[in-house]
């Protein structure tokens, strides 16, 4: 049973996390078997806060555990978040809330994106951890989002 919870938690949580797209990999190191070791940079929209978009890098393990999706991909990711459009606040945002998440590992390891509202300053923050604890404390990365008018400014009166 305590296997059986965490795969249908993640199925139910599906629904309220962003798909990413591939924006590209770049290798690190060339097996002579198997894929590859390389980083991938995936994009996403923050599925409740139009105007948002995040590229997530990951480093993804090659080989051939790799090839089969058995190998267990380092907790390196970097992050960075930008106002792409008009950001548009719903009326009841939590104060904090995972965006995004992806296994990066068979078994109980994944990366997952935290938005967080920092209501003083009028920003979003957007925090990566590893949910797997190296050596003493979980890998992470942030960025932050200021909410702020998009678009041109209108034209002063004359």
């Amino acid at each position: 049973m305590k296997r059986f919870f965490p795969g249908v938690l993640a199925l139910l949580l599906a629904p309220f996390t962003a798909a990413a797209d591939e924006i590209g990999c770049v290798t690190t190191a060339w097996k002579l078997i198997g894929a590859n070791h390389k980083v991938c940079v995936e994009a996403f929209h923050d599925p409740k806060v139009p105007g948002i978009t995040c590229h997530v890098s990951q480093a993804r393990t090659g080989g051939v555990k790799g090839s089969f999706g058995l190998a267990q991909d380092p907790s390196q990711f970097s992050l960075a978040c930008r106002q792409t459009g008009p950001i548009t606040l719903p009326a009841k945002l939590p104060k904090d809330e995972v965006v995004f998440s992806e296994d990066t590992s068979l078994l109980f390891k994944e990366t997952r994106i935290v938005r967080m509202w920092d209501e003083a300053n009028r920003t979003l923050v957007y925090l990566a951890i590893s949910r797997r604890i190296i050596e003493g404390a979980p890998a992470n990365a942030i960025s932050t989002v200021p909410v702020m008018p998009w678009g041109p400014k209108p034209a002063s009166g004359s």
